[in-house]
């Protein structure tokens, strides 16, 4: 099993150069960012260098390149669309997704190129969260935007972890119950802080969230790290399964019962680490 992605880094979509030596760093995923990044009148130049960026990339490195759009219910998300749907297959963010509605009309304009991975940032969305992951086959991730969530809310920055809590819930739920991978972390706007964005980023991935966007290099080595099990919980998870050998239940030498759920947790641990079949 190939691993998740651990860090995914936004470079505004106006500046190709930045783009450009994004991929030469260490983030898993490139996210071209064709919205909150890129100014009113660099639009159509954004949308341009991305598919031009695309294109320019063989399969392998192809794969690392995601594009955030604009919000298709405005006229420049839907031009994003319709010009990436040309570039041939990736990953398009779509941002401000209340609905399934939303994913349908996404969808019709990607045609069968683009995957869609739904950002829900309003009440609407978190509440139709499970509509929007089935809605259609090209959905392959759903995830909060927290910064638009918190201000749709009224939670203040400071309260997130509180306020967010039921939200941050209803995603990993829902992409369960859907079948999809686990959702990936919404961004940390505080630069300064790499020890709260260690300790956040481990307890996102505690609560069933793997991997986390970042807004600048420096936050994806330590995202890489700290979406990652430890060196105990991956010796752990191998010591139990090897103990269990093919049985899918049983006591370990330590006197602990294991069941199939323990023992799938094992192996998710080892998956997450890129070993296991």
């Amino acid at each position: 099993m190939e691993p998740l992605a651990r860090s995914y880094l936004y470079a505004p979509g106006h500046r190709p150069e930045i783009v450009a030596k994004a991929l030469t760093g260490e983030a898993d995923v490139v996210v071209v960012d064709l919205e909150d990044s890129v100014p009113a009148d660099r639009k159509a130049a954004a949308r341009e260098s991305a598919v031009a960026a695309l294109r320019a990339l063989a399969p392998p490195e192809r794969a690392r390149l995601h594009v955030r759009v604009n919000p298709i219910a405005g006229d420049v998300g839907r031009d994003d669309l319709r010009a990436l749907a040309q570039a041939g297959p990736t990953t398009v963010r779509l941002p401000k997704v209340t609905g399934a509605d939303d994913v349908l009309t996404a969808a019709g304009l990607a045609g069968s190129e683009l995957r869609l991975s739904c950002l829900l940032e309003s009440a609407a969305g978190v509440e139709h969260a499970y509509a929007i992951a089935t809605a259609h086959p090209s959905v392959v991730a759903i995830g909060l935007g927290e910064a638009d969530l918190r201000a749709d809310l009224g939670v203040r920055a400071e309260a997130a972890d509180a306020g967010l809590a039921y939200a941050r819930s209803r995603v990993v739920v829902a992409s369960r119950a859907a079948g999809l991978a686990p959702p990936v972390q919404s961004v940390d706007p505080q630069l300064s802080d790499l020890d709260a964005l260690e300790r956040s980023t481990r307890a996102g991935r505690d609560i069933g969230f793997f991997g986390r966007s970042a807004i600048h290099p420096t936050q994806v080595r330590v995202i890489n790290a700290a979406s990652l099990p430890s060196a105990a919980e991956l010796d752990d998870a191998r010591a139990l399964l090897d103990a269990l050998a093919d049985d899918a239940q049983g006591v370990l030498p330590d006197g602990r019962y294991v069941d199939a759920a323990i023992v799938e947790g094992a192996r998710r641990v080892l998956a997450w680490a890129g070993e296991g079949p």
